[in-house]
């Protein structure tokens, strides 16, 4: 029996100006899909970043208390090289982010606030292609994504956001997940890898922290092994992979 391959992936859709990225950590967009943020940005459109923590239980050797403002840093230093200038944190606690209305609450204001038409997030199953167990903070996280993207719409969800002055925002058209098992869609990630490279390598510290590699062959090695993986259900060009789904 003749395997089957699998399925081409499609490119991302075009015609949009403004983009939200809301993941659980500092790090998680530079590990997957930086080098599309960087394609995009060069194009004129506008992405922001909302992270729901600062990391801070991400280094065993750091107290929170001085690896939450690490990292921070660290996040602002690598938006800034895919021209990424909004970058906004939550605040909920690194490790234990709770699923649920508040959590919701906080990334609706922020798209209402935003009003983006692409939503973007990260894995929000339970694993990794079935090989690894995901983090409840991603689990947490992308989960509020999907369904954020429609309380940010209803008026009558989170009506105390109206009372602050954040009108319902119905425009979102599509949520990314990046690091999906299923993907869908594409972007050519030629153009922005090498600075996702250098936007992964300003989490210096963390890296340094996470592996004995060299920093620099270990970020460039990873990210291109990715994009070339992707690449073979994208006609060849090497590529940043996303599950689409449409609003």
């Amino acid at each position: 029996m003749t395997e089957q391959k699998p399925a081409q992936l499609t490119p991302m859709p075009g015609d949009w100006t403004r983009a939200l990225a809301v993941v659980a950590h500092p790090d998680d967009l530079e590990y997957g899909c930086s080098a599309a943020i960087a394609a995009w940005t060069d194009g004129g459109r506008e992405v922001a970043y909302l992270l729901a923590t600062r990391g801070e239980a991400g280094i065993d050797t750091l107290p929170p208390a001085e690896c939450g403002p690490l990292r921070e840093r660290e996040q602002r230093a690598s938006a800034a090289v895919v021209g990424v200038s909004s970058v906004e944190f939550l605040d909920h606690r690194d490790g234990v982010i709770e699923y649920g209305l508040g959590l919701r609450r906080d990334i609706a204001a922020a798209i209402r606030r935003h009003r983006p038409e692409l939503v973007i997030t990260l894995n929000h199953r339970d694993t990794w292609g079935g090989v690894a167990w995901n983090t409840p903070d991603h689990v947490a996280v992308g989960r509020a994504v999907l369904d954020a993207a429609g309380d940010a719409g209803n008026r009558w969800i989170f009506p105390e956001l109206t009372e602050r002055g954040l009108a319902p925002w119905n425009g979102v058209r599509w949520v990314a997940v990046a690091g999906s098992a299923t993907p869908t869609h594409a972007v050519d990630a030629r153009a922005g890898l090498d600075r996702a490279v250098a936007s992964l390598l300003a989490h210096r510290a963390y890296i340094q922290a996470l592996t004995d590699e060299d920093p620099d062959t270990y970020a460039r090695n990873f990210l291109t092994e990715v994009a070339h993986s992707v690449g073979e259900r994208f006609g060849g060009t090497p590529a940043v992979a996303f599950e689409l789904f449409s609003r």
